[in-house]
């Protein structure tokens, strides 16, 4: 650790940022009701949430390669500097197309702050220390998943909807100064080449495997499918042929050579896959099932959010007495249990038995990615501390953007079934049945009906995802029984 870094402002600094990006999505979840109806652009909708994933995603691993080579502070404010001009230009759209080029550009930028975020904790904080200050850190995402919606609603009501975005570049520039002034770290000379060929391809096949995903959860298997999964294939063996012969890789291929590296991740992105069909789609229910409105309903997952941090702060007391696999092991209890409890609830389920399905999850979710983030970055030398974050990252945003688009396909597919059985009922249906302002248009007499059809795509998802969570339980077990931290 270097003396001269002020610790506790650098913190705040990453706590704004981290909050920043966290209350991104929600805050324009809120809105697109209104850019949609002033830009007109409803068939597009989706691509405004999915390239910002898309980018995100691609550059994610790049940045934390850099990071190592560069240095965290000149990469951190990088992607800041990058998240505000997107967010700048967003704010500046007026028309579809260019709010999702700029959503681009957004995420473009936000793809260095998260894992980078993580490296500076890792470089000022030591191991006992770092899953607590994680778990602070993790509690902007509970207090973003409360102020967004608010915030949101106030700025579309007594504002616009460019003001969404607009509202980062002051909270941004604060935390660029932050940085740049606190933040102190030893100048750092580019030992080696950058690996231009291998992070190409590496981005290619990211985006190659997303995009094929996202597609065939918008349009089913089509030949465009086919062919992003080919390049996929084909960049994705290129990438690895590249990587062992290259003096300095982009990802070093020896990572893979550590079970408990390669395990820890797997988990983390099969638990952050679950995680995103539980955030997305539970307010689906409270608001087209039990008929709440949209800003009661993002409060069935707030539970979750707060009991994160209480579950980060036990990872750290249980990382230092017990194995990572004993860890994850007791934490995929408490998500299966929750996984169950949601797989197994009626149609007529009362709200208040999604608060105490949330709270559970949230215990689960906080200990087991705080256990995957600290343990990846433990397992590894100091100069690859960044590499092995940002991977840890990248395995956290394949998980949640491939299984969404899963649990997409599973929602649309039982949906349907159910939808063709009931004379009267057509899909479209379901898109006034989800917003409780305009669900009393429906016919009285369909009403049931369609919540049943409802039920059923969300029963679906639930399913799955009980599969999903003992396919990370069996993962685990194949770990091991010893410790073999570097750090």
């Amino acid at each position: 650790m270097n003396s001269k870094t002020n610790v506790k402002l650098v913190t705040i600094a990453i706590f704004v940022a981290t909050f920043l990006t966290a209350v991104e999505g929600t805050i324009v979840s809120t809105a697109m009701p209104t850019i949609v109806g002033e830009l007109h652009g409803v068939s597009l909708m989706n691509w405004v949430f999915s390239i910002y994933l898309l980018t995100n995603a691609m550059m994610t691993p790049i940045y934390g390669k850099l990071a190592d080579v560069l240095g965290r502070k000149p990469v951190f404010i990088f992607g800041l500097v990058i998240f505000l001009v997107g967010s700048t230009l967003c704010g500046f759209s007026n028309s579809m197309a260019t709010l999702i080029i700029s959503r681009a550009i957004q995420g473009i930028g936000a793809g260095a702050i998260m894992p980078v975020s993580f490296t500076i904790i890792a470089d000022i904080y030591s191991v006992d220390k770092r899953a607590k200050i994680m778990g602070l850190n993790g509690s902007a995402w509970g207090i973003a998943s409360i102020v967004a919606p608010l915030l949101g609603g106030f700025i579309v009501d007594h504002l616009n909807w460019h003001w969404v975005f607009f509202i980062n570049l002051p909270i941004g520039l604060v935390t660029i100064a932050m940085i740049q002034i606190f933040f102190k770290e030893k100048r750092r000379i580019m030992s080696s080449k950058i690996d231009f060929l291998g992070s190409i391809l590496l981005m290619l096949s990211i985006l190659s495997i997303l995009y094929s995903f996202q597609r065939w959860g918008d349009d089913g298997i089509d030949l465009i499918v086919l062919i992003s999964f080919f390049i996929f294939i084909i960049s994705l063996l290129l990438f690895i042929q590249w990587e062992k012969r290259v003096e300095d890789p982009i990802i070093s291929l020896k990572l893979f050579n550590n079970r408990t590296f390669v395990i820890q991740n797997v988990v983390a992105a099969l638990i952050s896959g679950f995680l995103i069909g539980f955030e997305v789609y539970i307010p689906t229910w409270t608001q087209g099932i039990l008929g709440l409105k949209a800003s009661m309903a993002g409060f069935a997952v707030t539970p979750s959010s707060i009991l994160w941090i209480a579950g980060s702060f036990f990872a750290g007391s249980m990382m230092a007495a017990w194995t990572p696999k004993k860890v994850l092991s007791i934490s995929l209890f408490f998500i299966l249990v929750g996984a169950i409890a949601l797989g197994s609830l009626p149609i007529n389920t009362p709200f208040y038995l999604f608060f105490i399905i949330s709270a559970v999850l949230g215990i689960g979710f906080g200990i087991t990615i705080t256990t995957t983030t600290v343990t990846a970055q433990s397992l590894v030398p100091q100069a690859d501390v960044g590499v092995a974050t940002s991977f840890n990252t990248l395995s956290r945003t394949l998980g949640q953007t491939l299984m969404i688009s899963v649990f997409g396909i599973i929602f649309n597919t039982q949906m349907h079934k159910e939808i063709v059985k009931t004379p009267g009922t057509k899909d479209s249906m379901m898109d006034i049945l989800i917003n409780p302002q305009t669900a009393n248009q429906l016919p009285q007499h369909l009403i049931p009906k369609l919540r049943e059809a409802l039920y059923q795509g969300l029963h679906g998802i639930y399913i799955a995802g009980i599969f999903i969570v003992i396919l990370a339980i069996i993962i685990n077990l194949f770990d091991k029984k010893t410790k073999d931290y570097l750090q």
